[in-house]
């Protein structure tokens, strides 16, 4: 599963929620978290195992976070052949978090069974995220974070993006995405 979506989307927080459930029904999850690089130091902070706390001392759950050392595309240059050492080693779901930073972070989409775009309701422009791009590649469009104040956000973005989703041609002829 790869999930990519804009910085503040919930991503980590995601992935944690997700994995424990996984991995509580007996599951072996690997997360491997793509974070970017900097320019100048080639180095990176790799902090989105620090947000996943919980999951990183589950027993059942590898995680594994990499800098893109200057590949683009949201991912490693390396992410695939690691994909496939982790089902190798008996990982029955394998979770790829990408750098998810615009609308051309999708290289993940051709490297894994269902590509999920996490957006956060009322996050501005919701309709840049229309343009050609990363939105034709989602299996799948989650609005994150849509409790509280942010439930009525939430449903009008849901509502602009299944309108929108209507007009981009099919990528399959078994599976139309969802949001």
């Amino acid at each position: 599963l790869g999930l990519s979506g804009p910085p503040g989307a919930g991503k980590s927080t995601f992935i944690e929620c997700f994995g424990k459930m996984l991995t509580e029904r007996k599951y072996k999850v690997s997360v491997l978290a793509v974070d970017p690089s900097s320019s100048t130091s080639g180095g990176s902070l790799l902090g989105d195992k620090t947000r996943m706390t919980e999951l990183s001392r589950d027993m059942n759950a590898y995680i594994r976070p990499s800098p893109t050392r200057g590949t683009l595309g949201g991912v490693t240059r390396t992410t695939n052949e690691a994909i496939l050492l982790c089902e190798g080693g008996g990982y029955n779901v394998v979770l790829v978090e990408t750098v998810g930073v615009g609308q051309s972070e999708f290289a993940v989409a051709d490297m894994v069974d269902m590509f999920v775009l996490l957006l956060p309701p009322a996050g501005g422009d919701e309709l840049q995220g229309i343009k050609r791009g990363i939105i034709e590649m989602a299996d799948l469009v989650a609005i994150n974070k849509a409790d509280g104040d942010l439930v009525v956000p939430a449903r009008r973005i849901q509502a602009e993006y299944v309108s929108a989703m209507k007009l981009l041609r099919k990528r399959s002829k078994v599976w139309r995405p969802k949001v």
